[in-house]
């Protein structure tokens, strides 16, 4: 059933309400915009009327969402932590708030069994206004010496201290073609420093200097920066050294191909 500019405002106005306190941004999206900038081969399969929702996770969510949820005791040595969280946070909203409508829920850390992602965050992020995707044809006539240059987001708040964790595809809720689909603010509208940018992600990620591109508002707290510099295989041990995760947990096999979000 197609739903009212009133409806699709109530969605979103929900997912705030439950989401922003935890650390999590929510922006809108049509389908078709998303689908216009692919090609099909990476289309959603829904009409290009239909009302998907990109979340983004701030730098307040480790403290705000992470901590008080293993806290809890919720999380099982099985899986990233931090996905596991995101999973209960967005599926806790999800069941909840929408239980009465068909909601395709897609992570980031997802793939289909073609192996592709089941949705290109950054692309997702972009084209909801939430971030702009910097990339290798935002430096027109720029040689790297023939290197693969991937792109990256960047937060106008937060420049590089936040992640995209997943698209909500709302079925039957359709959003009014008079609606404009929003620009990303261009927060790194020069020539160098998106040189600089993409050099510092792509060949210096490590540092994380390119998260600070732009003077952001918030960044990592050292607690979030010392977890994310950990490796994957080594981050079970470290919650565990701060007092979280039941020691049954000690036999379960930690992943070992997370990276630092």
């Amino acid at each position: 059933m197609a739903a009212s500019s009133a409806n699709v405002d109530s969605v979103t106005g929900l997912l705030k309400e439950h989401l922003s306190k935890c650390g999590f941004e929510v922006y809108p999206l049509k389908v078709g915009w998303y689908n216009s900038v692919l090609p099909t081969s990476l289309h959603l399969a829904f009409p290009d009327d239909t009302l998907a929702v990109v979340v983004l996770s701030t730098p307040a969510m480790f403290e705000q969402a992470f901590l008080p949820y293993l806290e809890e005791q919720c999380c099982q040595g099985l899986s990233d932590p931090i996905d596991q969280c995101v999973r209960h946070y967005i599926s806790s909203v999800v069941s909840q708030c929408f239980s009465g409508q068909t909601v395709d829920v897609r992570y980031d850390y997802e793939l289909l069994p073609s192996r592709k992602p089941k949705f290109l965050a950054q692309t997702a992020a972009h084209v909801s206004g939430a971030a702009y995707y910097y990339q290798q044809s935002d430096v027109p006539d720029h040689s790297w010496a023939r290197k693969k240059i991937f792109g990256v987001c960047v937060h106008p708040k937060f420049g590089g201290w936040f992640a995209i964790r997943a698209l909500l595809v709302f079925e039957g809720v359709t959003v009014s073609a008079e609606v404009v689909q929003p620009l990303p603010p261009d927060c790194v509208p020069t020539r160098e420093d998106r040189i600089q940018l993409l050099e510092a992600f792509n060949f210096h990620w490590q540092d994380g200097s390119y998260r600070d591109i732009i003077q952001p508002a918030q960044t990592y707290s050292q607690k979030q920066r010392d977890y994310f510099s950990t490796l994957p295989a080594q981050r079970f041990e470290l919650l565990r050294s701060w007092g979280f995760l039941q020691k049954e947990d000690d036999e379960a096999t930690p992943p070992s191909n997370t990276l630092s979000r």
